[in-house]
C-alpha cells in the first residue's frame, strides 16, 4: 500500500477525531493548534476540512471560522433515507452476484468487528463494520452508486460512533450480521434487504435517544 499524502493523512487523522469524539459535536477547531498536533502546514488542513465540509462534518461560520457540525436527528434520517433507497438498488444487483470469496470477506469482516468491539476499539469497528456492508454495495457493480454512498457514510462517523458506545448496541450488530450472512449464503434477496432494513432502523431508534431533532 502507498503512503498517504499529506492531505489523505490529515484527512484520516480528522476523520478519527471526530469519530472517537476528540473533536466533538460543535467544537471550534483552532487551525493553528491542529496543524502543529499534526505536524503539518495549514495549506493541507484547509484542503481536508474543505472535503469535510462538502460532506457535512464540518462548517465555516464567517468570522467565526470552522466548527465540528452539530449532531441532528433530522440529518441522520434523511442521510438514512437516501442510503436505503440507494443501498436496496445495490442489493438487488450484488446478492446473486457475491461470490463463495466475498462471503468469505465478509465472515471476515464481522471477526473484525467482534475483536474491534471486545477491545474498546471504536476506530477499529468503524471501519471493519464498513468494509462488511461495502462488499455487498461494490458487488452491485455500480461504481457511482457505491461512491454516493460512501459520502453518505463519511456523513455520519459521528453518529455511528455514538450508536457503538453501547453494549447492548455492539451485540445487536452482530445478531444482525450473521443474519444477513446467512441469508447472503442462502440468495435471498428480499430478506437481505429485509434485514439491512432492520439494521439501519435499529440504529434510528436507538440514536434517536440522544441526538437533538435540530442542531443546536
Amino acid at each position: 500500500m502507498r503512503p498517504p499524502t499529506t492531505q489523505e493523512f490529515v484527512l484520516d487523522e480528522l476523520r478519527r477525531l471526530i469519530l472517537t469524539g476528540e473533536m466533538a459535536a460543535g467544537a471550534p477547531i483552532r487551525q493553528d493548534a491542529l496543524a502543529e498536533r499534526l505536524g503539518v502546514s495549514r495549506v493541507p488542513l484547509r484542503e481536508a476540512l474543505r472535503t469535510l465540509e462538502g460532506e457535512g462534518q464540518v462548517v465555516y461560520r464567517p468570522h467565526r471560522g470552522y466548527q465540528v457540525a452539530d449532531l441532528s436527528l433530522d440529518d441522520l434520517l434523511e442521510v438514512y433515507r437516501i442510503r436505503e433507497l440507494l443501498e436496496t438498488e445495490a442489493t438487488h444487483k450484488a446478492v446473486p452476484s457475491l461470490t463463495d470469496e466475498d462471503i468469505d470477506r465478509l465472515v471476515q469482516a464481522e471477526a473484525d468487528i467482534e475483536k474491534a468491539a471486545l477491545a474498546g476499539d471504536i476506530v477499529g469497528m468503524a471501519a471493519a463494520n464498513r468494509q462488511f456492508h461495502f462488499v455487498v454495495l461494490e458487488a452491485s457493480g455500480m461504481p457511482r452508486l457505491t461512491r454516493l454512498v460512501r459520502v453518505l457514510w463519511d456523513a455520519t462517523d459521528a453518529y455511528r460512533a455514538l450508536y457503538y458506545s453501547s453494549s447492548e448496541n455492539r451485540e445487536r450488530v452482530h445478531r444482525e450480521h450473521h443474519a444477513i450472512i446467512a441469508a447472503i449464503r442462502a440468495r435471498k434477496t428480499d430478506e437481505v434487504i429485509r434485514l439491512w432494513d432492520e439494521h439501519r432502523d435499529g440504529a434510528v431508534i436507538a440514536l434517536r435517544a440522544i441526538v437533538p431533532a435540530h442542531p443546536s
